[in-house]
């Protein structure tokens, strides 16, 4: 058996898989914002105590985790979305107290080698996986291995630049896709133009698109928001076909929720709209189908 981590910005979400890359007992908890203040320490408590929990009912032999952020060697150099702007060697601690092999990852592509094995791109050979949260991260994958970019992951679909001086990211940078076309802008940016609070949850946001129809008084804000983090979604995806012209190309994240209202959008606008160097009307865009395990069944493949 192997365990899985899946290290989110406000959550960790811990899975016992099988041989058959099957989950078959998980914990989760939801992080605090008070935990967030001193998130090393807490996130460090909360694994090594569940997982000596586990062990008592199950063999393990190794550690997958899966974070978001810069990882180099299984070390995280930086994460953005967990406040962590140094260098942290949540491996070794790991290792440390609980004496398995661990392994750190980046998160998106620990979602994209599930997706690629076992999910919605399975026997394809050339593959971009993205996922749509609260950033945009994705991976390439040729034959079943991740494309292999040196001592940095790369791939850092999110902050490919957009906008020329343009909204202000939390990398440091200005105009990155992931302020125009990630999950979070597309609802914040909902929100705003309703005058809805940051109460409003993705599901009530979902409920108001399903729902938009011509006489509603706010139709045309909501089509003119979802039109513009179509265009930006899909310049960024079209940009990386012009490059790898993958076989097919899967979307992670809470972008899942969302498919009905925006998977068909989206790949008309890659399509027709000219955005492509060769023709690829043939262009397989799927919808992932692992949802919130992908994280934690690809941070055990290798």
């Amino acid at each position: 058996m192997k365990i899985g981590i899946d290290l989110g910005g406000s959550h960790i979400a811990i899975g016992v898989v099988n041989n058959e890359n099957k989950i078959i007992e998980k914990k989760e908890k939801h992080l605090t914002n008070e935990e967030k203040r001193n998130i090393k320490e807490n996130i460090e408590k909360y694994i090594i105590e569940s997982i000596n929990e586990l062990k008592t009912k199950n063999s393990i032999e190794s550690i997958g985790m899966s974070v978001p952020g810069t990882i180099c060697e299984n070390k995280i150099l930086k994460s953005v979305n967990l406040g962590i702007k140094e260098e942290y060697n949540l491996q070794e601690k790991i290792e440390q107290k609980l004496n398995i092999p661990t392994k750190v990852k980046n998160d998106a592509k620990c979602a994209a080698l599930a997706e690629n094995k076992i999910g919605c791109l399975k026997g394809i050979n050339r593959t971009l996986f993205i996922t749509l949260g609260t950033g945009i991260g994705g991976a390439i994958i040729i034959n079943g291995k991740l494309l292999d970019t040196g001592k940095y992951p790369g791939i850092e679909i999110g902050h490919m630049i957009v906008e020329k001086n343009g909204k202000k990211c939390k990398c440091g940078k200005q105009g990155c896709l992931e302020q125009y076309a990630s999950m979070k802008a597309l609802k914040n940016n909902l929100r705003k133009e309703l005058g809805l609070t940051q109460k409003t949850r993705g599901e009530e946001l979902l409920r108001i698109i399903r729902n938009n129809k011509e006489e509603n008084e706010n139709y045309q804000k909501i089509e003119s928001t979802i039109e513009e983090f179509i265009e930006y979604l899909a310049i960024g995806i079209s940009n990386l076909i012009n490059i790898f012209e993958p076989e097919a190309i899967g979307i992670g994240g809470s972008f899942v929720y969302f498919e009905d209202v925006l998977l068909e959008r989206l790949r008309k606008k890659i399509v027709t709209d000219k955005l492509l160097f060769n023709n690829r009307e043939d262009l397989k865009i799927f919808s992932a189908v692992l949802e919130n395990d992908a994280g934690i069944i690809g941070a055990t493949l290798e």
